[in-house]
């Protein structure tokens, strides 16, 4: 990462309570093929989040601490902020003398810029500020928003208005936080309706409509670019008698990671 830093621009996409599981199926079947060209190897990597619920999860990635491999470690992270007695901390780690990526990042002559997804985006309350106030400009509108179903198009054109307007000399650190997973999701599978509620076959539908648009996403991105694409938490869809997400469950805490570069 110390080679990439400064000579790459940098997006970080949260495909926002994405399970680990359908997303797996759904590149197994050949049903995301955007997404599965550019993955290593094709597949997603499983991993575990930091958090169960969106703040959370953000807040830490944003401090450096990207979901971890599944598989014992210890492993060493792209990004950490000084801290003494990190263990994760290595010599390809990045790290910044400050509290969280975008300031560091900042620090290191990027342009920092948010496309908010979620409530926790919408800068209409304290709470869905704090984590906007982390970037040099930051976007939301409810076109963006959990209830949209053309949500991610819309974020999409606001992204590229974001890169047009950059100066060339100026690498770029972009978060776009994606709802289309998030419920209500009911309106991406084919007959459904709002009384039928989200079930796990409207979350992989809406996986497959996230796919057939993300492709503009990378392609507008200057390169070279790293991209890391990854869901902050899942969902559970009655497993165990469980609903939602901010519980323990292991399809909660286990998410699809990929990070591949633009070039």
């Amino acid at each position: 990462m110390n080679t990439v830093i400064g000579s790459h621009d940098v997006l970080l996409v949260t495909l926002d309570t994405l399970r680990y599981d359908v997303a797996a199926e759904l590149a197994a079947a050949g049903e995301t093929p955007t997404l599965v060209r550019h993955l290593p190897g094709g597949r997603w990597e499983r991993r575990h989040t930091p958090g169960s619920f969106t703040y959370a999860a953000h807040t830490a990635m944003l401090a450096g601490f990207l979901p971890t491999p599944a598989e014992p470690g210890p492993h060493p992270r792209l990004f950490a902020g000084a801290f003494p007695g990190s263990e994760t901390t290595a010599p390809g780690t990045w790290t910044f003398d400050a509290a969280d990526v975008p300031s560091g990042l900042a620090a290191a002559g990027y342009h920092t810029a948010c496309i908010g997804g979620v409530g926790f985006f919408n800068e209409r309350t304290p709470l869905g500020s704090a984590l906007p106030a982390l970037f040099a400009e930051s976007h939301w509108e409810p076109e963006f928003g959990v209830t949209a179903p053309d949500a991610l198009p819309n974020q999409i054109g606001r992204a590229a208005e974001v890169v047009a307007r950059l100066p060339a000399e100026r690498r770029l650190f972009m978060l776009v936080n994606v709802a289309s997973l998030h419920q209500p999701n009911w309106f991406y599978l084919d007959g459904a309706s709002s009384a039928a509620g989200d079930t796990r076959a409207s979350h992989a539908a809406a996986l497959r409509h996230v796919d057939a648009h993300i492709g503009r996403l990378f392609a507008l991105m200057r390169r070279p670019c790293l991209v890391i694409v990854c869901s902050d938490h899942g969902t559970a869809y009655g497993e165990d008698g469980h609903t939602g997400h901010r519980i323990g469950h292991e399809v909660v805490w286990t998410v699809p990671y990929g990070e591949f570069v633009l070039s």
